[in-house]
């Protein structure tokens, strides 16, 4: 997650809703979204949850709501054009979604897609619950549960993670609901050789499509997200082979 400074004292209450607005319509616009007044609405009032939950349980380090907009309304916004190739109808799980980033976000610039939350806290499940019946969001689905423990009907498309874990972790921890199209989207801050370098190393069954730098408005941090394939399941040879 970017590194923020320390939010000052009473800046919860210095930002005020229309404030918060302009700043996240500004993001939708540099990111080259195109998100309704009712989606944008949608993420203020999901960013005031989060706000308002806070105070209570350490959902997010952050504080000012400013410094959200940027840090994870822009952020998970920003992985948006990933999924263009991703139908509606189709299921994306986000794993460790903590405060539901980027899950959330996404569910509601691509409200056709079904979403899965994956949050194994309990309090944090809550408020994912929360957030589902606040929000409206039909498409959501949240499971309280470790990734290794879920169990779908179907492989998703996608998959995605955000400070979650080490790239090998997050292709190991998905083995059991990853399919052969399925693709990985971890996002990070900078490009995490060390990381690539231990996929290498273990020899998991992926493989690296690309490594995409995130230019996300406001945040003066780098990001990236990492994107896996599955490697193609090699063909078992013939135990009768036809004779010449």
């Amino acid at each position: 997650m970017p590194r923020t400074g320390r939010p000052r004292r009473g800046d919860e209450a210095a930002a005020s809703r229309a404030e918060l607005a302009g700043q996240l319509a500004d993001s939708i616009d540099r990111l080259g979204l195109e998100l309704d007044a009712s989606a944008q609405a949608t993420l203020l009032d999901y960013l005031e949850l989060i706000v308002r939950w806070n105070r209570s349980f350490n959902l997010t380090a952050i504080r000012d709501p400013r410094t959200m907009v940027a840090s994870h309304l822009a952020d998970s916004l920003s992985i948006v054009p990933l999924l263009d190739a991703v139908p509606d109808g189709a299921l994306l799980v986000d794993v460790g979604s903590g405060a539901g980033l980027p899950g959330i976000p996404l569910a509601i610039a691509r409200p056709g897609i079904r979403i899965d939350l994956v949050e194994p806290v309990g309090k944090k499940a809550a408020f994912l619950r929360q957030c589902r019946a606040e929000l409206g969001l039909r498409g959501l689905g949240v499971r309280e549960a470790r990734v290794e423990q879920l169990r779908l009907d179907a492989a998703p498309a996608a998959i995605t993670s955000r400070a979650f874990a080490s790239l090998a972790d997050f292709a190991a921890s998905v083995a059991g609901i990853a399919g052969p199209d399925t693709r990985l989207l971890a996002m990070k801050g900078a490009r995490p050789d060390d990381e690539l370098d231990e996929l290498a190393a273990r020899h998991l069954p992926w493989r690296v499509a690309a490594v995409e730098t995130l230019a996300v408005p406001g945040l003066d941090a780098q990001r990236c997200v990492v994107v896996l394939e599955a490697l193609p399941i090699p063909s078992a040879p013939n135990p009768n082979p036809t004779e010449p």
